[in-house]
């Protein structure tokens, strides 16, 4: 049986995440980081391409799973005829090596279980040689080896380069799996103790979910949200994948598929605003201190993402021997879109270092200089085209987007200046330079027969990032052009009730055939500006058509398709949630819930 996008759940280990189907398969992990060749590749190919199923001999989908209470432990059932059996997988914050662990647990009755390991490193593109090893199955393929036991240990056998196991569970009976990979050169890892990972692996989920300080609305929806950008984080370093897969389509056997296993500046405001809000200042800070690492070096060089680490080499590839997710190709990895011009980064970035001081983190002494470095980049290429906040790749344009930002860039260096007069900077230089971005935007941007501020200069299309004009400050709420542009915008990018990015899709606007489904952050967005300009119960109803999109464990891809009602583009998606995050608190601050719980 074919799995959507939506029949997934994540799980992780704060370096790496793997993708399990509701029918028990691991199809989708990469080893031993996010952006790491894939070892089961199956969600986009086919399962010769790589994967893991555990489930009852002969049955299909489970029953029913969810995640055990605000953890990223995965508990799926299968109810069976001879009875019933629960799965838990769930891969334990590493210590050297990452582990994937499988228990089966009998409930009722008895169930034969079927399980069929089919690893094929380099994105299913390598067969290993396997053999046995000290009561491991091992697989072996260049720099890569995987360990696979059992405990108790169960009949295993090869067959068509795979590692297949029958065995049968009792109710109170339990059989773990464990699946380890480390270097190939390097001796067998640490044996771990499955029982005893899954018991800390709940405490330390459990324990971080309690730091969350939001008590208010929607706390389930916010708080699963913040575990999966939680889980998108990147440890040792403190960046945040904007999701741990790559070509997801956009459309299905379409060709907008990307890789999004890298770090974008353009959800950094974002990010760290909803971190602060719900009281998680480490992460924060974590994040800050990686921006602050990715973007130094000169002003000239920014880029619009990073790899894990700051990495600036991520160079775009098709792999040709996956077919795509249900037909969807070219399968990509790395991301072209790196080597873009896009102008708005720069303001992403000064708001979040800004926000980053207003907030009362730790300053970083030399965050200003390097502020004041982008601004004056900035300050003399505002005024070019650019390919703009959704990486288009047709031709440069004025994007209105771009220019708001150069703005926010400005204004939030005045906004520092005057607070903090001591500092070394120009404030009536940066007040002459927002002066002229916003008269300009206003006068180009803006088409007063319509009254609403288009994509870019001088055309007629639309642009849902235009939602963003009164939540950055450039325009304030009850200013007619912002209430014009909300009710153009839900007059012609809607499909109902949910957000496109831009009015048309295809050649003409950014150089790719085919279209897309409705973006969900633009549809949050959408909430915002409707809370902002006073229509709260709207913005209210929105948002909870928006958590009915969720999947069954509570997970949100990049985009939806209100005509087939399912998720699409890569999954889960860090924008998505943050979405979800910063929209679920602001309209509890609206609704009137005491500012401790609305964060």
């Amino acid at each position: 049986m074919t799995q959507r996008i939506e029949d997934y759940a994540l799980i992780g280990d704060l370096q790496t995440a793997a993708l399990v189907g509701r029918d028990g398969s691991i199809d989708w992990l990469c080893l031993p980081r996010f952006d790491s060749a894939a070892c089961f590749a199956s969600l986009l190919g086919d399962d010769e391409n790589g994967h893991w199923r555990i489930a009852p001999a002969g049955a299909g989908n489970c029953t029913r799973r969810s995640y055990r209470g605000e953890s990223l432990v995965l508990e799926s059932v299968w109810e069976t005829a001879t009875g019933t059996v629960k799965i838990t997988d769930f891969m334990p914050q590493r210590d050297t090596a990452p582990d994937i662990m499988r228990i089966v647990e009998g409930v009722t009755g008895e169930v034969e279980m079927a399980g069929t390991l089919r690893l094929r490193f380099d994105y299913g593109s390598v067969i290993p040689w396997m053999r046995r090893s000290d009561g491991h199955r091992v697989a072996v393929a260049g720099p890569d080896s995987v360990w696979l036991r059992s405990e108790p240990e169960v009949r295993t056998w090869g067959h068509q380069f795979s590692t297949c196991s029958s065995f049968t569970v009792a109710a109170g009976e339990k059989v773990a799996f464990v699946l380890t990979w480390h270097p190939s050169e390097e001796p067998r890892p640490p044996l771990v103790d499955p029982h005893e990972a899954l018991a800390d692996a709940l405490e330390d989920w459990h324990e971080w979910s309690e730091r969350c300080r939001y008590q208010g609305p929607y706390r389930e929806a916010v708080i699963r949200s913040l575990i999966s950008l939680k889980a998108l984080t990147f440890a040792p370093t403190g960046g945040i994948v904007a999701a741990p897969t790559t070509s997801l389509p956009e459309e299905i056997g379409g060709v907008r598929n990307w890789d999004y296993r890298f770090c974008w500046l353009r959800d950094s405001t974002l990010t760290l605003g909803a971190l602060l809000a719900c009281g998680y200042l480490e992460e924060a800070a974590a994040w800050r201190d990686w921006l602050l690492r990715a973007v130094a070096g000169a002003p000239g060089d920014l880029q619009i993402m990073y790899g894990l680490a700051g990495e600036r080499r991520l160079p775009e590839t098709e792999l040709e021997w996956l077919r795509g997710h249900e037909g969807s190709a070219p399968v990509r990895t790395g991301n072209g879109a790196v080597t873009q011009l896009q102008l708005d980064v720069y303001g992403e970035v000064i708001d979040s270092l800004y926000l980053a001081r207003t907030s009362g983190l730790a300053d970083e002494p030399h965050a200003w200089r390097l502020q004041l470095a982008l601004l004056g980049f900035l300050e003399s290429r505002w005024r070019e085209p650019d390919e703009g906040l959704w990486e288009v790749r047709g031709p440069r344009r004025h994007f209105v987007h771009s220019k708001v930002m150069a703005w926010v860039a400005a204004d939030r260096a005045v906004r520092t200046l005057e607070a903090e007069p001591k500092l070394h900077g120009d404030v009536e230089r940066w007040r002459r330079m927002r002066d002229e971005v916003h008269q300009e935007v206003c006068e180009k941007g803006f088409d007063k027969e319509r009254n609403t501020f288009t994509q870019s200069y001088g055309c007629s299309d639309l642009d849902a990032a235009t939602l963003l004009i009164p939540q950055v400050g450039f325009l304030p709420p009850d200013d007619p052009r912002v209430i014009g542009t909300v009710d153009a915008v839900r007059r012609e990018l809607c499909h109902d009730g949910l957000v496109r990015r831009y009015s048309a899709a295809g050649p003409a606007v950014d150089g790719l055939p085919g279209g897309e489904g409705t973006f969900l952050v633009c549809s949050f967005w959408l909430a915002d500006a409707l809370r902002l300009t006073g229509r709260v119960k709207e913005a209210e109803a929105l948002l909870e058509k928006l958590l009915s999109l969720r999947n069954d464990v509570g997970l949100l891809a990049e985009e939806y398709d209100p005509v087939a009602g399912r998720q699409l583009g890569n999954f889960p998606q860090a924008f998505s949630h943050i979405g979800l995050v910063n929209t679920a608190l602001g309209l509890a601050r609206a609704l009137g819930a005491p500012e401790e719980d609305a964060g």
